[in-house]
């Protein structure tokens, strides 16, 4: 999935790709945004000050849709995951590459949710919480039924890790 020269990543560990749905998601969002921009603020640019304002508008909200669509491909592509023996490891970033590991024994719960439009385009978020806010972890854009098998396994594995201090 990733460049054999990925330095964060561990090397022969099974990486787990989140779903295309978070893309989709995204790309309907920043597509309807960019529509929003372009027919509020264009139209009245355009019939009340000069023909062509309103058509730049309309030029440029499209182009930094275009834009907009690559660069939030490229972030879906950046999430995986990969479940160890003692923890779990969240990788993504593509300019700026972040690789967080959890073990499993430090953690307190694990949270899934989905708001209206994640259900609508059936993703979930699982967020895992440590003792340390600044160490909570997040897999964003997972099927539902892969969120609630990675939490229930996260939950057995951190009761069992933790059940030992």
């Amino acid at each position: 999935m990733k460049p054999a020269d990925d330095a964060l990543a561990p090397p022969d560990l099974d990486w787990r790709s989140v779903s295309e749905h978070l893309f989709t998601m995204r790309r309907a969002l920043l597509l309807g945004a960019c529509f929003l921009v372009a027919v509020a603020g264009g139209g009245p640019l355009g019939y009340f000050v000069v023909w062509w304002a309103g058509l730049a508008l309309a030029a440029g909200c499209a182009v930094l849709g275009g834009w907009g669509v690559r660069a939030i491909r490229r972030n879906q592509r950046s999430w995986r995951y990969a479940e160890r023996e003692d923890d779990l490891l969240i990788e993504h970033g593509v300019q700026f590459r972040r690789l967080v590991v959890v073990p499993y024994g430090r953690m307190q719960f694990v949270d899934v949710e989905a708001g209206p439009l994640e259900r609508r385009f059936k993703i979930a978020t699982v967020t895992l919480h440590t003792a340390s806010a600044s160490s909570d972890a997040v897999v964003r854009g997972l099927p539902p039924q892969e969120a609630a098998r990675l939490r229930d396994r996260l939950a057995a594995l951190g009761e069992a890790r933790s059940a030992g201090l």
